[in-house]
């Protein structure tokens, strides 16, 4: 055989290889998806709940107007701090101190009447008990007077004599007796002025008092919305009074935030808690929940829904209060500030990014063909068709180049991590990648791992 014969046979074989290895590799690759993989580990993940709320202090007061004047004094300024007792401002109380003075007269007058009172009932008591011996006196007169009278030993004109004399020495024991009854009226009504007096001069008192305003305790005027010769009015009704200034005790600093309604449920107190505060960045605080509001609040309008009258379906949130354990000194109340609640924490378990994790039907689940005859079962499928609907969560592991899917059991979510407490061991590779990947992705199918990070896009393309 020619050699340019031996070259064509040599060239055809090769080209017939070729095209078979293309046509094998092209079967191969038909059906090969690209995907993102992840490591399940071990490590230690806590679980974080963020909410935004404001600084405020513990303890605080709104002193409002108790009394209707005007504000002769301010003694304090807006910052100032003040000790409990410090005067803080004065009303106008030249009528009020008019009263005082009026009904403490009286009250002297009515307590110097109680005094002739008591005098003249110990006299009336006097008065008694000498019309009681002259009634005495004149009853044993008439007496032996009757037996001798009796006996004719004495006239009738002495027997009538002492007659009338007992007569008359009764009609004063009653006289005295009426007397003594009238000085306890007057002791009684004097004491009872003096009861009415006493209450008097406690009302107006107190009615002066309300003009003078001192600092409930300890603390620093946050606010100071008044001025000097301005007219303030109490409360009517449903309409506030005016409010003369704040005073808060900052020795105890809080964050009050607002926790979504699906987060509440994992709140605890005493839970540790992370702080930012917008005006002081790049520094955290510490603190911990030591309280946590029972009642929703409506987040578009602030109301709490016992104060509603009809239901609402717009998102709730929960009031809670982050203590602060190293609070800075210069803080204001007001302040944007986040807390983060550490909820749980894990030490040392099995996790895997939370993009992993996916659903599936039953109905998915069933054993699907290859293209060759060939099934896969990624799930024992149930037994009744009712449940061909019913989702399963799970990962899909990469095994001999195939993603499986592996039914798991999850526990706390990290920030980047979930934890599984069933179905995975540590080193298993995941699916991670991308979404639209992993929401179509079937068991048993081939993939291919290419876990480059993917360039980033032009700015303005």
């Amino acid at each position: 055989m020619k050699t340019w014969k031996k070259v064509l046979i040599g060239l055809g074989a090769a080209l017939a290889l070729v095209i078979i290895v293309s046509i094998t590799v092209y079967q191969s690759r038909k059906n090969l998806v690209t995907v993102q993989t992840g490591k399940a580990q071990k490590q230690t993940l806590a679980a974080v709940v963020s909410a935004s709320g404001e600084i405020k202090p513990k303890t605080y007061v709104n002193i409002g107007a108790n009394a209707f004047g005007k504000i002769t004094h301010l003694y304090v300024k807006e910052g100032d701090r003040v000790r409990r007792g410090q005067l803080l401002a004065q009303l106008e109380n030249v009528q009020s101190a008019a009263d005082v003075n009026a009904t403490r007269a009286s009250l002297a007058a009515a307590e110097t009447d109680s005094v002739a009172a008591d005098a003249a009932m110990r006299t009336a008591v006097a008065d008694l008990a000498r019309a009681k011996a002259d009634a005495e006196r004149a009853k044993l007169d008439w007496e032996r007077a009757q037996g001798l009278f009796k006996d004719a030993l004495i006239a009738k004109q002495d027997f009538d004599a002492r007659k009338a004399t007992w007569e008359q020495a009764e009609a004063g024991l009653a006289q005295a007796q009426a007397r003594l009854a009238q000085a306890k009226a007057q002791k009684d009504s004097s004491d009872k002025r003096i009861t009415q007096n006493s209450a008097n001069l406690t009302r107006v008192s107190d009615v002066l008092r309300k003009t003078t305003y001192e600092a409930p305790f300890d603390g620093v005027i946050t606010n100071l919305p008044v001025r000097e010769g301005e007219t303030v009015v109490i409360g009517i009704q449903n309409s506030p009074g005016s409010t003369l200034m704040t005073i808060a005790d900052m020795s105890v600093i809080t964050s009050e935030v607002k926790v979504d309604e699906t987060d509440i449920v994992n709140v605890q107190l005493g839970q540790p808690a992370d702080v930012t505060i917008d005006a002081i960045p790049r520094k955290v605080f510490h603190g911990k929940v030591t309280e946590i509001g029972n009642n929703a609040i409506v987040r578009s309008t602030g109301v709490a829904t016992s104060q509603q009258t009809s239901t609402s379906q717009e998102a709730k949130d929960f009031k809670v209060v982050v203590t602060l354990t190293d609070p800075p000194s210069d803080l204001r109340p007001g302040l944007s500030s986040t807390a983060k609640i550490t909820t749980a924490t894990r030490e040392n378990v099995v996790s895997i990014p939370i993009q992993a994790l996916t659903v599936r039907t039953r109905a998915d689940l069933q054993p699907q063909s290859n293209g060759k005859g060939s099934v896969q079962a990624a799930a024992n499928p149930p037994a009744d068709p009712s449940k061909q609907k019913e989702e399963v969560q799970g990962v899909f592991v990469i095994r001999n180049k195939k993603a499986e899917f592996v039914p798991v059991e999850s526990g706390i979510s990290g920030t980047t991590d979930i934890e599984v407490t069933k179905g995975l061991q540590s080193g298993d590779e995941v699916v991670t990648g991308s979404y639209k990947v992993l929401r179509t992705l079937k068991p048993g199918t081939t993939v291919k791992v290419d876990n480059t990070v993917p360039p980033k896009e032009d700015e303005g393309s």
